[in-house]
């Protein structure tokens, strides 16, 4: 039987999720800037496209609770202290939490909306886990490329590409400095994860 939506825990888990997406971002936001600090542009901007998309999420979660505008919502709820000097292990414990929200909260928060009936509400939540899981993948892999020491290099010759004039190479290490714009080796990126690679040939 339909619950009325003021009423209903599904009101609380999305205000909790939207502390949770709030609380991302800025988390991403300042890891960029330790990345960037850290001579790691290629980092920051992992971190800043994820907290873009973190943002969107949160935005999504907020504009369901329409029905409460003018009134406060009173949730607890646990989010993370993600401080550390080591990019790897930022890296690390973002992926742990994006792991947590597809795993567990983001799906439990979608059944108990689709058993009060909203539908619409639950399919959100179970939608943007599936994103978060791809948000977990990729802090790991770049984890672990920088626990390897394998961030600018490869077993094989790989695309690269500078992001900061688009220059694209294809070798086994990233260059030192970009011949074009003499940017440091930090700007590049594997060509298959840059933003709007054209994959169509590859």
């Amino acid at each position: 039987m339909p619950v009325d939506f003021k009423s209903s825990e599904t009101k609380d888990n999305l205000m909790r999720a939207f502390a949770g997406e709030s609380q991302a971002r800025n988390r991403y936001t300042f890891a960029a800037g330790q990345a960037k600090a850290q001579g790691q542009p290629t980092i920051a901007q992992v971190f800043l496209y994820t907290a873009d998309q973190e943002k969107e999420h949160g935005e999504i979660f907020y504009n369901h609770l329409k029905e409460m505008a003018g009134e406060t919502i009173h949730i607890d709820g646990g989010y993370p202290v993600d401080i550390t000097e080591d990019l790897a292990e930022l890296l690390r414990m973002a992926q742990h939490n994006e792991y947590e929200e597809h795993d567990d909260v983001y799906k439990r928060f979608g059944d108990k909306a689709k058993e009060e009936g909203f539908d619409k509400v639950a399919r959100s939540f179970h939608m943007i886990a599936e994103i978060e899981k791809t948000h977990g993948d990729r802090f790991g892999r770049f984890a672990e490329w920088l626990e390897e020491n394998k961030l600018y290099i490869s077993d094989v010759k790989t695309g690269w590409i500078c992001l900061n004039c688009g220059y694209i190479c294809e070798t086994k290490e990233a260059p030192k400095k970009c011949p074009v714009c003499d940017h440091d080796q930090g700007y590049f990126i594997r060509l298959e994860l840059a933003p709007f690679a054209d994959k169509s040939n590859k």
